[in-house]
């Protein structure tokens, strides 16, 4: 029951991070000359993205060579938050959306400046891997819409990154990888918007339909609008013949003569004939 709980509101936190480390204990078991052709195919650069994007899109988010302990930590600060925020599709959706648009606009600028003439060609096969563009992202959700402690804990993370990590020194210079996190986090934020624009006109919505089936479901259209209500539950209309009306004198408004009485004041007849 706790694992189902634990899957339902961070399965997709729970199933990166599991991931990361498994990729990551199978990495640290290669040798020195596996690791670098690993690292060569994941790569995002521009190469790669030209021959087979597919690929290296997916597994250069689990794989880094460096930094080994540092990034379950900092995907446990910013993750989690995120996760319990925006549910398990709506995060991953976002940190993909980040991870990927990210690499290609960066990648894109990079091809620009070498076809161009401002970069060397040696640039298209430059590394270019790591969880970073998932962990902005992930930072950016928490941070957006998480609670006060996703908030704080995802804040830390983006200390770090900042500030020892250095994510967008270079930015001036279009360096790909500042390029790449400026953009990541500002695609996180675009669909985080957007999601939370339209879960809140969902709500909205609802919101008006209830209301609406409320007032309908409490409101009964009466089907003689004119008549009173009756304990016997028919209308004064249609019990006035049953009941007697109320006596009063003779040549007074609202007289009635008693059932029975044709105005000889309930004398007998006599013979079938009025006396």
């Amino acid at each position: 029951m706790a694992v189902r709980v634990l899957l339902r509101h961070y399965g997709f936190a729970v199933a990166y991070l599991a991931g990361f480390v498994a990729a990551e204990l199978a990495y640290t078991l290669l040798d020195p000359g596996a690791q670098a052709r690993l690292i060569a195919w994941a790569s995002t650069n521009v190469a790669n993205l030209e021959h087979e994007p597919v690929g290296p899109l997916l597994v250069s988010a689990f794989v880094t060579p460096g930094f080994f302990a540092a990034w379950p930590v900092l995907m446990g600060l910013a993750l989690f938050g995120a996760n319990r925020a925006l549910g398990n599709a709506r995060t991953a959706l976002v940190c993909l959306a980040g991870h990927v648009i990210g690499s290609l606009v960066s990648e894109g600028i990079l091809a620009y400046r070498i076809d161009a003439g401002q970069l060397s060609a040696a640039n298209r096969h430059i590394t270019d891997v790591g969880p970073s563009y998932v962990v902005l992202s992930a930072i950016v959700i928490a941070l957006v819409c998480g609670g006060r402690l996703a908030r704080t804990l995802s804040a830390v993370a983006l200390v770090v990154l900042v500030f020892p990590g250095q994510i967008f020194g270079g930015l001036s210079q279009l360096d790909v990888a500042a390029v790449g996190h400026l953009t990541a986090a500002l695609t996180a934020a675009a669909a985080t918007a957007l999601i939370l624009f339209r879960r809140s006109r969902s709500r909205g919505r609802r919101s008006d339909r209830d209301r609406g089936s409320g007032a309908s479901a409490g409101y009964v259209t009466d089907a003689h609008p004119d008549q009173v209500s009756d304990p016997g539950g028919a209308g004064a209309q249609e019990k006035l013949p049953d009941r007697a009306p109320p006596e009063r004198p003779v040549g007074q408004p609202g007289h009635y003569a008693p059932a029975g009485d044709r105005g000889d004041r309930g004398e007998p007849e006599r013979d079938g004939q009025h006396i």
